[in-house]
This record gives C-alpha cells, sequence and structure tokens, in this order.
C-alpha cells in the first residue's frame, strides 16, 4: 500500500482524547491530527518521536492531519489501525498468504454470528474461510509484539464468533498483522487483557487457527511481509 498522498514529517507534542494528537512541522508551524487509533498506543505514542502524517487534502474536513507512522528507537510503526486491512487485502488479492490455501473469491465485511462483520470471507475449492485481521503494535521486552494493548470485549466476541463457525465445520482465521519492524514474534499481553487472552487460548483449542505476519514499513508504503511464529503463552 503506497502513501498517496505523500507523507510529511513532524515532532510529536502529544497525543490525547484517543483520536487526537499535536504535533510540529519542520518548519515550526503546529497542527492537531486525527489518530485512527482507539487503544492506549504503548510505546508508541512517546512525545518527542518523528512521526509521519498524511495531508487529506480535503478543505471541508476538520482535522486536515492523519496521524500514519512513528518511528522508534529501532525501527518504524504504524499507528493507524484501519491499515491492516488494507494491507491484507492487497495480499489476499496477490496470493500472498500461503497458510489460508487455495480460494477464488474474496468478500469482506460480511454479517455472521449474531452481532458480527467477519473481516474477509474466502470462497474456494476446499470451502470457505472465516478470516479476523487484528492491528499489533505493541512491544515491551525484546522483540516480542503484544496483543492486545488494552481491554478489548470485542476482540473476545470476535474470537468467540470464530470458533462457532469452526463448531459448525467451517474454517476460521485469526490473522494478526504487527504493524512495527521491531518484532520477530507474538504473544498475548494478559497482564492487559485476562479475558483476551484466555479467548484467545480456548479459540485456539476449540480449532481457530492463529496466524501473525509482520509488515515493512517505510514512509514511502507499507505492505504485509513473512509469517511470525505466536506463543499464546508468552
Amino acid at each position: 500500500m503506497k502513501f498517496d498522498p505523500p507523507l510529511q514529517p513532524a515532532t510529536l507534542v502529544r497525543r490525547y482524547n484517543r483520536f487526537l494528537a499535536d504535533v510540529t512541522f519542520e518548519d515550526g508551524t503546529s497542527a492537531t491530527a486525527h489518530c485512527a487509533n482507539p487503544g492506549t498506543m504503548l510505546s508508541v505514542s512517546t512525545p518527542g518521536s518523528r512521526v509521519w502524517l498524511q495531508d487529506s487534502r480535503n478543505p471541508k474536513r476538520k482535522l486536515r492531519w492523519s496521524w500514519k507512522l512513528i518511528e522508534l528507537e529501532d525501527g518504524i510503526a504504524g499507528i493507524d489501525t484501519g491499515v491492516p486491512n488494507r494491507i491484507v487485502a492487497e495480499a489476499l488479492a496477490a496470493g500472498r498468504i500461503p497458510a489460508l490455501g487455495r480460494y477464488d473469491t474474496v468478500r469482506a465485511e460480511v454479517p455472521y454470528a449474531e452481532r458480527s462483520r467477519v473481516d474477509f470471507l474466502l470462497h474456494g475449492p476446499d470451502g470457505a474461510i472465516w478470516l479476523e485481521v487484528k492491528n499489533v503494535h505493541l512491544r515491551r521486552t525484546g522483540r516480542l509484539a503484544e496483543f492486545p494493548d488494552c481491554v478489548t470485549k470485542r476482540g473476545a466476541r470476535h474470537l468467540e464468533d470464530l470458533a462457532g463457525m469452526v463448531s459448525q465445520g467451517a474454517r476460521a482465521v485469526m490473522l494478526y498483522v504487527v504493524q512495527r519492524t521491531d518484532c520477530d514474534r507474538l504473544g498475548l499481553a494478559a497482564d492487559l487483557d485476562p479475558a483476551y487472552a484466555a479467548a484467545a487460548r480456548q479459540a485456539a483449542a476449540a480449532g481457530v487457527e492463529m496466524l501473525a505476519h509482520g509488515t515493512m514499513i517505510t514512509p514511502e508504503a507499507i505492505e504485509l511481509t513473512s509469517r511470525l511464529p505466536i506463543d499464546l503463552d508468552a
């Protein structure tokens, strides 16, 4: 996924009110940018960090700028939680997620269970695949990425919904997209959300497949890369 229009560098002053961030550009001007991330953003919202923003080029929009990336000590991270679905859609179209096998059609946002919409429903010669996608950007120790960064009842419900599809004989997959370049494996942040961690382990035991993929991130583009190992007990 190429960033179009191109991103512009700035310095993060603060992130607040969940969806707002104050920044200062290199010419000394300041702005408030939209932050498309409802989480706590632990480890990816340090004031003084270099960040990258996209100009909406929409005079009717209240906030002209959207915050997309933040530079880290050993890499770079994406903070927009809407990006993983876009890069997964590109990877699915190109057949670049080998673990999913063969499929002919891909549909997005398909209603299922009682009150959910699956991110992607794939159909192929081996049947249907119900695929949920989660954004990961938390790192606290070593090169371990963790999910989630705060309590997510919705995320736990999605795991239960996927397990329900497996019980009906379908194939269900949870795909974690690690939107930072300084991690090489994934674990659960059980101390931040014990209920989610329990739901993930229960879903895996029920037959929900757990996948994680890394990303290649630059100020020019972001794309899905190779599969990462998952340790549900990490």
